[in-house]
């Protein structure tokens, strides 16, 4: 693997970068410090939006042909990092979850009416859009495990089932949805995608859940939805009937390197805002926090880890990008639950280091600590990536592990 970043890509970070401290700051100290709600931000980030098109910098992970810049996956996975250091950056550059992640089934699968009616707007900006699998009476460690049904009535399908923690619903024009088709299949193809817009009588929005006391609105939230003798024509399938666990692998695999480099951007932003205060604050006359050994310690431990998280991660994207997502696997659940603890152990340090300031919403800290504790859970908890690893480990040494 060759480590050296290409010159074309280190001009296209320092334009991100730029972009990042002239417009995407300044808006989220609006959106951070000042409690602004998301929807009343949204003329503003229209405007933002708008300028990066014009800058050619939109949608770095959507192909050219549908107006985004089609780079690489370890051009994106640098790019995502930069963009990761605001809770903005993601979606005022068109590269947000869950969108990303639906832009990319749909230009695979989808037929040719979807794509004008669903992929297209979504490419540009013009619509939202959300992925609703996870439900509140099923553990979400077991995707083939759904109660949400699909029963095929005439030329139509008919879906019922409780979905929660659906990122964005709160304004998306459309949810493509997990649900059982084939009962009585194999585990692993029983349950199909289908698009429903949201305007469909028998989706019901019942409330957007509020996460550590941070309820959220918008693109900015997560929501519990009923679907309610729900019905959308069968053209809404998306790719086979059966199909829907192995999309959402091909789905989730590539997401979860983008998650890690977001959190990279998240580390490299706690760590910023952590050194600038031991530099800064005085403990006593003349004595900065930095000059006490355990905070030292803090930002050793810190700066170690986040290195070496941004090296898997790479490693990861370059094997995607040369062999592919299956044989990249191992690599893929190694990165989501060693990143996903060195974020948290980042903030953690970053929010120690503030003190008091870390609790309060003067800095980003406290929000990316709130939304971002998560990290370990969603994708696949941690105890199930490693479970995955050590398995396949142990395989080689002769060892069925169940």
């Amino acid at each position: 693997m060759d480590f050296q970043i290409p010159s074309e890509t280190k001009e296209l970070l320092g334009r991100i970068r730029e972009v990042m401290e002239r417009q995407v700051y300044p808006l989220e100290l609006e959106f951070v410090k000042q409690g602004k709600s998301f929807s009343a931000m949204i003329p503003r980030f229209k405007q933002t939006r708008e300028s990066i098109k014009a800058a050619g910098l939109w949608a770095p992970q959507v192909p050219k042909e549908l107006g985004g810049m089609g780079l690489e996956f370890c051009d994106h996975a640098l790019v995502s990092e930069e963009l990761g250091r605001s809770p903005l950056g993601h979606y005022l550059f068109g590269a947000q979850a869950p969108d990303a992640g639906n832009l990319e089934i749909l230009h695979k699968y989808g037929t040719e009416e979807q794509k004008d009616r669903y992929l297209k707007p979504l490419a540009r900006g013009e619509i939202r859009s959300c992925f609703s699998m996870t439900e509140p009476d099923r553990a979400g460690s077991n995707p083939t495990w759904l109660d949400t049904t699909a029963v095929k009535d005439g030329g139509d399908y008919v879906i019922n089932g409780r979905k929660w923690f659906t990122t964005a619903a709160h304004g998306a024009e459309f949810a493509i949805v997990m649900a059982v088709t084939n009962p009585e299949a194999p585990p692993y193809a029983r349950a199909s995608m289908i698009i429903v817009p949201t305007e469909t009588k028998g989706f019901v929005h019942v409330r957007r859940i509020p996460v550590m006391g941070d309820e959220g609105d918008d693109y900015a939230s997560h929501s519990e939805l009923a679907y309610e003798n729900c019905r959308v024509p069968q053209a809404n399938l998306l790719g086979q009937e059966g199909g829907g666990f192995m999309i959402a692998q091909e789905r989730l695999g590539p997401g979860r390197i983008h998650h890690c480099m977001r959190w990279i951007g998240i580390c490299e932003r706690a760590f910023d805002i952590m050194c600038q205060r031991a530099a800064t604050r005085l403990i006593a006359p003349g004595k900065p926090l930095g000059t006490r050994q355990t905070v030292q310690e803090w930002i050793a431990d810190s700066r170690a880890e986040i290195n070496a998280a941004r090296l898997m991660v790479l490693h990861a994207a370059w094997k995607i990008d040369k062999e592919g997502l299956y044989e990249a696997r191992e690599e893929i659940s190694c990165v989501k639950f060693f990143v996903a603890g060195a974020l948290q152990r980042v903030l953690d340090r970053a929010v120690q280091t503030l003190g008091a300031l870390g609790m309060t919403d003067d800095t980003p800290l406290a929000m990316l600590f709130r939304h971002e504790r998560a990290a370990r859970i969603y994708d696949g908890p941690d105890e199930v990536h490693k479970s995955v690893v050590a398995r396949r480990i142990l395989k080689g040494y002769g060892i069925q592990t169940g």
